[in-house]
């Protein structure tokens, strides 16, 4: 079941188009990975997702429905956190998930509180005030604000964004959680592609507000293919021996260095290749990361 379905949205600020014809969608009980440099347009639509903005053209719809027709019944079953969540910092943590039940019109008792507390791994610090939290804590307490209406659908734009190593892997894990232990469909937007290469199974990376590609993160980094670079004293003669040979099919289109994407037992008849036509070979360097990938298919755009 398609929990999210975005059909050609277009946001125009002015003369800027800051997201072009963009589709996509989100099934149900995934954690679906929003990548993109900063600027590429993933706040904005994050925004119209949550009918902050409405989108110059095209449609959204959640559980099925339009977001323009159904706002605050689609609304009801989301949490979301844009960047960081706004905090009191005299208020301790269980007081927060209380005002921010009150403020849902919500009833909740203090059992529900602090199984929430638990979820976030924030139950020892239940009545501890804000100012004492560190980065990390923060977020996982805005996580825990944004799971207490129980929501089918969690939106978080950059949870991970300013925090130490300790801190993101705290984050990640809740992501997984969330996902595995309690069925919610997770919609994280990163510009930390390593970060969701470990959560997301789906990804679709945007670049200057348009889709460059969207897939199932273990066939888009497909083990049996590498994306690799050759080094050496003359890249033009080794682009002439790879356009010239069987390896043309694999070459990448960049504006700088040589790289192509190969079947991995093919890189040592590469290397062949070159050698025996004379090319000064430095090295060849294997990648097969969400980094690499990303900035391969950007890179000429």
């Amino acid at each position: 079941m398609s929990v999210i379905k975005v059909q050609h949205i277009s946001k125009n600020f002015g003369a800027l188009k800051a997201v072009d014809d963009l589709s996509f969608e989100v099934q149900e009980g995934q954690v679906f990975g929003f990548l993109g440099q900063n600027g590429s347009g993933k706040s904005t639509t994050i925004r119209m997702l949550l009918s902050l903005i409405h989108p110059s053209s095209g449609s959204i719809e959640i559980f099925g429905k339009s977001l323009a027709h159904h706002r605050n019944e689609i609304l009801e079953q989301v949490g979301a956190i844009i960047e960081r969540p706004d905090l009191y910092p005299y208020l301790s943590a269980q007081e927060h998930l209380q005002l921010f039940a009150k403020v849902r019109k919500q009833k909740i008792e203090k059992a529900a509180v602090q199984n929430t507390l638990e979820k976030v791994g924030l139950a020892n610090r239940a009545t501890d005030k804000v100012q004492t939290f560190s980065l990390g804590m923060k977020q996982r307490l805005g996580i825990a604000i944004a799971l207490v209406h129980n929501p089918r659908l969690i939106i978080l734009d950059e949870p991970t964004n300013g925090l130490d190593p300790q801190g993101i892997a705290d984050i990640r894990r809740l992501i997984q959680y969330l996902s595995k232990e309690e069925g919610k469909t997770v919609f994280v937007s990163s510009h930390l592609l390593s970060e969701i290469e470990q959560v997301a199974s789906q990804l679709l990376i945007i670049h200057k507000g348009k889709k460059m590609v969207e897939g199932n993160t273990k066939d888009l980094l497909d083990p049996q293919k590498r994306i690799v670079q050759i080094k050496s004293t003359n890249d033009e003669l080794a682009l002439q021996v790879i356009v010239a040979g069987s390896f043309s099919n694999y070459l990448l289109p960049r504006k700088e260095g040589v790289f192509l994407k190969i079947p991995t037992y093919e890189i040592p008849l590469l290397n062949e290749s070159l050698i025996k036509a004379g090319v000064a070979l430095l090295g060849i360097e294997t990648k097969n990361s969400l980094e690499d990938y990303f900035l391969q298919i950007t890179s000429n755009v």
